[in-house]
């Protein structure tokens, strides 16, 4: 073998300084290699190209022109380019990566033998695959590399030659986590390459989804075609895959979406789809793209239906509007001989038609005019406006040219070194732009700031979703948030999901990406077991507890001051339980006590009005008038209990009901005591005459003592106090009075009815002493009023809550204090008022014979 194969497409532009650059225009079906003869190229008409990655061509030459034209940037030296396809194949890429670095016409390798070809730097490529091909070449004769690759090559050492003007994909990776956390998507498939590319996607996704609650449900790889002949095999091989995603219940699915891999999913989707005659264009599944696709197609699929992917959401590179770049377009033609080896083929494969040389018949209507405009194509095939990655492409030979400019600007320091022999200027070296290029900064014509981090990435913005459509074969890229343009590795990107104009027709594909429907509300999720942690069955809460969310993975407890509602998905406010004065049932225990009140003082009244009487008289006529004063002040007191709970009122409560209750028992108990003395006094030398006057008095003073010293002995230990009780009652606060020492309101309570048991009992003893003025009998019917209260009031007590537990005892006060004033005092009040003339000494004396 003498010569090499020769290469058919490239495109050359002469300049002091030569940029090189690999691009992918062609799809890169190469056939089979022979080793019984040179490697050669396939027919022209049998290539495969994809239209769209021509605007990357376009970028570097447009990029080139405006700096040749820019005397701020390198005045007096012109830079030129040499561009080479990839046809993405290893082999191809090894090849034309050696033609930049030896000559034009053959490759000789390690030797350079144009000396006009001042190769300076090299851009490319647009996958890792083809970066680390180049890599692998370029880092020998240390030429610095810029790459557009979405995914850095995976090298054994870091090649400090290596630049990208992609920022680190890791960003993707937590853009992707935090699109499907704002959406709730907890249930999706993946889609990657059977290579190894979608193996570190995988390797490096999965493991982010599962941290964030994510499940994968599918994961589908997509076997990678590299010959023609293989495409129906692989449609047979595809087919399960297809069911599978058609078939299964995920609505959202992520695409690892490489040239590679998105390819041969439209083939997969197309062909299948064909194969069972199915007219619909979308299979139901909303599609979140990386930033590998640029929704580009392959010529020769130009009749697939791409419709499929509308109302994907797809990451892309940073791109900025070029204003003047679409007037460059537009003056392009392919008849103009200018070197462009790519033109006539792009423009061949993009508009469907041939040049007049292209084969020795054509029919008319397939004949290029070279009048064709670029702005008809769709989307798929050409664009107008710069795409990211053309924009990459764009930013790396304006990184070139501001090193060199840096360079040649260096003029003292490069003349210091120029006198010393160690630089010629016209015959600068890739390797010296290397320095220049790892500190460079600038803004581009577009406003942009470029520099590169310590990794050699571009610390730029990335557009963090594009919402893609296809209204007549062409699609809308809807821009919603960037990255800090300084951004560093590690610092946490922030996807601003929430400026997206949805679309009617997105609307009505929005997923319901989970493994079952989600908790509403007042449910909580419990794990099925055997399954996913993103599929769960839903419970109701607890009682007492609350969910007000979705998918709650526990339901909580409402605060104190609230409580749950019936359908356990919020906390109402709880209302205070108190008895109020404004209340019916205050209103009605107000009347009632002010009304005993009443009754007993007119009863006092009387009594006072007619103390000189006999039947005033009997029984120890200040006894009377301190039982009635002592009545009073209970049916007062009962006042204390109404309201909102104070400090003061809190404390008076019960020890104030306590010692007036005592002493008005124990002048029951005096008055029953002085009716049996007064009989047994009778008798002849009796000793007992002598107790029924004063001492007697002084007895119930002594016995209301005690109940004093009980009652001062619990304020100072532990008095009562204003409390809220959270527990009773589920919808209310009970606000109260905590009686502060228990065993202190028990000794209390129970010196009460101790009182009230001997005066009971006494009164029983002597309810048939003979008398006009016999108190015991009434007596005994007011202390059985009494206990019977009492009595019934420690169960009712008991058995309520809040304000109906002081109702209850607001009305045993009441009851037993009215029992005591009508029993008592209301048959006297008869004879006074109504029968005076049964209120004489001459009827007692009778009574007692």
């Amino acid at each position: 073998m003498t010569d090499p194969a020769q290469v058919t497409y490239d495109y050359y532009q002469f300049g002091d300084q030569i940029i090189g650059a690999i691009t992918s225009f062609f799809a890169g079906l190469i056939g089979e290699i022979s080793f019984k003869e040179y490697p050669k190229m396939k027919d022209a008409e049998e290539d495969i190209t994809v239209p769209k990655i021509y605007q990357h061509v376009l970028a570097l030459v447009f990029a080139v022109k405006e700096i040749n034209q820019n005397p701020k940037i390198l005045p007096n030296v012109s830079l030129g380019f040499h561009i080479y396809d990839s046809y993405s194949d290893t082999r191809m890429t090894s090849l034309n990566t050696l033609k930049l670095l030896t000559c034009q016409s053959k490759m000789v390798s390690n030797f350079n033998c144009d000396k006009s070809k001042n190769l300076i730097a090299v851009i490319g490529g647009l996958t890792s695959e083809i970066s680390l091909q180049m890599v692998n070449i370029l880092e020998i004769h240390k030429v610095p590399q810029i790459a557009y690759c979405v995914s850095a090559p995976e090298t054994n050492a870091k090649n400090p030659f290596f630049y990208r003007m992609v920022p680190n994909e890791a960003l993707q990776y937590r853009g992707i986590v935090q699109l499907l956390l704002y959406f709730q998507w907890t249930w999706v498939g993946i889609v990657a390459g059977d290579y190894d590319l979608g193996e570190k996607f995988l390797r490096t996704l999965i493991p982010m989804l599962s941290q964030h609650g994510i499940c994968t449900a599918l994961i589908a790889k997509i076997p990678v075609v590299t010959y023609v002949v293989n495409v129906i095999e692989l449609m047979l091989t595809l087919k399960p895959l297809y069911n599978s995603l058609t078939s299964s219940t995920i609505k959202a699915i992520i695409v690892n979406s490489d040239r590679k891999t998105v390819e041969n999913l439209k083939w997969l989707l197309y062909m299948n789809s064909m194969s069972e005659s199915i007219s619909e264009t979308s299979i139901g599944k909303v599609w979140i793209m990386t930033a590998h696709w640029e929704f580009s197609s392959l010529s020769l699929i130009r009749s697939f239906d791409i419709n499929v992917f509308h109302g994907a959401l797809s990451f892309a590179i940073q791109s900025n509007k070029m204003l003047v770049f679409p007037k460059f377009l537009q003056f392009q033609q392919p008849n103009s001989p200018r070197g462009d080896g790519f033109i006539k083929i792009s423009w061949e494969q993009a508009f469907n038609c041939l040049f007049g040389n292209s084969l020795e018949k054509v029919e008319s209507s397939d004949l290029c005019t070279g009048e064709e405009k670029l702005e008809t194509l769709p989307g798929v095939f050409f664009e107008m406006s710069m795409t990211s990655q053309s924009y990459s492409v764009y930013n790396a030979v304006y990184a070139i040219a501001h090193a060199l400019h840096r360079i040649y600007t260096s003029r003292t320091k490069l003349s210091e070194m120029l006198n010393r022999g160690r630089v010629d200027l016209p015959n600068l070296q890739p390797w010296q732009i290397h320095p220049f290029l790892a500190s460079i900064s600038f803004n581009n014509s577009a406003g942009d700031e470029v520099h590169f981090d310590e990794n050699g990435e571009l610390a730029a913005g990335l557009d963090i979703v594009n919402w893609v459509t296809f209204p007549n074969q062409s699609f809308l890229r809807v821009k919603v948030g960037k990255m800090d343009p300084l951004a560093l590795p590690g610092r946490e990107l922030s996807v601003n999901v929430e400026t997206i104009a949805w679309h009617y027709s997105f609307n009505q594909v929005m997923p319901l990406a989970v493994c079952n429907d989600r908790c509403c509300p007042g449910y909580n999720k419990q794990k099925k077991e055997g399954e996913q942690f993103c599929c769960y069955d839903c419970v109701p809460c607890p009682i007492g507890k609350i969910s007000d969310q979705k998918d709650m993975d526990d339901c909580f407890e409402c605060p104190e001051d609230q409580y749950p509602s019936r359908n356990r998905d919020q906390c109402l406010p709880r209302t205070l339980n108190f008895l109020s004065f404004s209340e019916p049932l205050g209103i009605t225990f107000v009347f009632l006590a002010l009304s005993c009140s009443l009754g007993t003082s007119l009863v006092l009244g009387i009594f006072v009005k007619n103390h000189d009487t006999p039947i005033v008289k009997a029984n120890n006529r200040a006894l009377s008038y301190s039982l009635l004063v002592a009545l009073l002040l209970c049916f007062l007191c009962s006042l204390l209990f109404i309201g909102r709970p104070q400090p003061v009122t809190c404390c008076l409560r019960q020890t104030a009901f306590a010692i007036i209750f005592s002493m008005a028992i124990s002048c029951v108990l005096a008055k029953t005591m002085t009716v049996v003395l007064a009989f047994m006094a009778t008798k002849p030398g009796s000793q007992l005459r002598k107790w029924t006057g004063r001492r007697l008095t002084n007895s119930v003073l002594c016995c209301s003592f005690i109940q004093a010293m009980i009652c001062f002995l619990w304020l100072c230990t532990s008095p009562p106090f204003p409390d809220l009780d959270t527990h009773s009652l589920s919808k209310e606060i009970i606000v109260q009075c905590n009686e502060g020492s228990v065993v202190m309101f028990y000794c209390a309570l129970g010196y009460l009815g101790c009182l009230a048991m001997v005066s009971f009992t006494v009164a029983f003893l002597a309810r048939k002493l003979p008398s006009s003025f016999n108190e015991a009998k009434f007596i005994t019917f007011s202390m059985v009023v009494f206990c019977s209260v009492w009595f019934s009031f420690i169960p009712a007590y008991l058995s309520t809550k809040g304000k109906y537990m002081v109702a209850m005892e607001i009305f045993s006060i009441l009851a037993s204090g009215a029992g005591l004033t009508a029993f008592i005092f209301f048959p006297k009040c008869y004879i006074i008022v109504l029968k005076p003339d049964l209120n004489r000494k001459e009827q007692l004396m009778r009574r007692n014979k």
